[in-house]
């Protein structure tokens, strides 16, 4: 197992010196790649997210009460990081016999396709039982295509980067997720505060998931003509960065893998707890308009890109460990007293987001980075993709889920426990990824 420091093998290094001297591919090349694939990504599942609590509960889940309604729509947003580490596995045995240019190009037209079909999908009115159906289905279809998404810009990034700015380039690709929120949240945000409330659930909520199709459509190209380069294409051979069989990276690195889950656990939790689950207790719980809410959130998102550049800039002076550890500490201190603050009016929701941004961007900032350096560049690409998507689902898809259930039957402070535990998990794994990578390690 590599260090969590971020260090490279030798062959590694090699690669990154012919690749530059030779090719002129810097990490601001994979830069561009990485942060429009990650927006177009996070902007399709933040769309989703949104309309599960403003759209959903009346359109599909009408016949139930509105939080009812609510937490079977949380079950549709889970059912995307259920089904993402199958995704992971198929679209991986597709990159080994096809390339990596088929894999991305159809795990993006599924992806786009799947989007803009639910801006299609009927009422539970009109289509009773089959409109839930679809929409299951179409959520599926989304996990699915962003387990093939993965494309290997994110541990090449690291890789490439020189060692006194590796952090920083580490921080690049979590830039997308915030910046997709952000969108998604604008979009959602006008469209709710310029059209009346009928209009709005029976046609206007579908343009956010029209406009995911083009976003993907541009995605798709500007990734493709990335990767689907001579220069690229030796860099990925000469890292390492190229898929191996789910069975041997399993065999070879299983503990390491089962580790990696846990690592960025506490970021991926506190994401959805500063996003989705705020907005559903608002929603449900308060008489704060949606539309302001989501603009409040995407001031924090704002927050949170400088909270993330600053990350990267620290964890190349201080270390990438010290970040997390860090990190995790902030999001514990945050789960224990900061989610009372969503029934503190206003002032109280605003304090809540800003501080949780914050948080949250010092320490998903490093997230991406520090799964790509736990692994050696044997097994780096295949094992790097799986930690990521079953990190996601643990972390994340039930986040929403679990919050509101814990903080409607015991009240807010059972939310903040519940993100505790994604702390204490992060904190645990960091301990045992160090002791592991103190051991002598034997040939690849």
């Amino acid at each position: 197992m590599a260090s969590l420091t971020g260090s490279t093998s030798p062959t590694a290094q090699k690669g990154r010196t012919t690749s530059e001297d030779d090719h002129h591919v810097s990490p601001s090349d994979i830069a561009v790649g990485v942060i429009i694939g990650r927006t177009s990504e996070f902007f399709d599942f933040f769309v989703f997210a949104i309309a599960s609590v403003i759209v959903f509960p009346a359109r599909i889940f009408p016949f139930l009460d509105p939080l009812t309604g609510t937490l079977w729509s949380f079950v549709l947003v889970a059912l995307a990081f259920v089904a993402r580490p199958l995704g992971t596995v198929l679209f991986t045995m597709l990159d080994r016999r096809h390339g990596r240019v088929t894999k991305l190009t159809v795990a993006l037209f599924l992806l786009g396709t799947s989007t803009v079909a639910m801006g299609l999908v009927p009422s539970y009115e009109t289509a009773g039982w089959w409109a839930i159906a679809m929409l299951a289905l179409l959520r599926i279809g989304q996990g699915l295509a962003l387990g093939g998404t993965w494309d290997g810009l994110a541990p090449l990034l690291a890789i490439t980067a020189s060692k006194d700015s590796r952090g920083f380039y580490a921080m690049v690709p979590q830039l997308g997720a915030v910046v997709g929120l952000a969108v998604a949240a604008v979009l959602f945000a006008y469209l709710v505060m310029t059209l009346s409330a009928a209009d709005f659930l029976d046609w206007g909520w579908r343009y956010p998931f029209f406009v995911a199709f083009a976003i993907n459509v541009v995605a798709l190209f500007a990734r493709l003509r990335i990767v689907d380069t001579p220069e690229f294409k030796e860099l990925f051979e000469t890292n390492e960065l190229t898929p191996t069989s789910l069975r041997a990276t399993l065999s070879q690195d299983g503990r390491t893998v089962l580790l990696g889950v846990f690592v960025p656990l506490a970021s991926f939790a506190m994401f959805h707890m500063v996003t989705v689950f705020p907005l559903s207790w608002i929603f449900l719980y308060t008489d704060e308009a949606p539309g302001t809410f989501l603009l409040i959130e995407a001031a924090g998102a704002a927050v949170g890109v400088l909270a993330m550049l600053f990350s990267g800039w620290l964890s190349d002076r201080i270390g990438r460990e010290k970040i997390l550890v860090w990190g995790a500490w902030a999001i514990g201190a945050f789960a224990l007293t900061a989610p009372l603050l969503l029934n503190g009016g206003e002032t109280g929701v605003v304090i809540y987001m800003m501080v949780g941004f914050i948080v949250l961007g010092f320490n998903f900032a490093q997230s991406s980075g520090t799964i790509a350096s736990l692994f050696d560049r044997r097994n780096r690409y295949t094992a790097s993709a799986m930690v990521s998507a079953l990190s996601w689902m643990f972390g994340a898809g039930f986040a929403p889920l679990a919050a509101l259930l814990l903080s409607t039957w015991f009240g807010l402070f059972a939310a903040g426990l519940y993100l505790l535990s994604g702390a204490v998990c992060t904190l645990i794994s960091l301990a045992l990824a160090r002791q592991i990578a103190l051991q002598p390690k034997g040939q690849d």
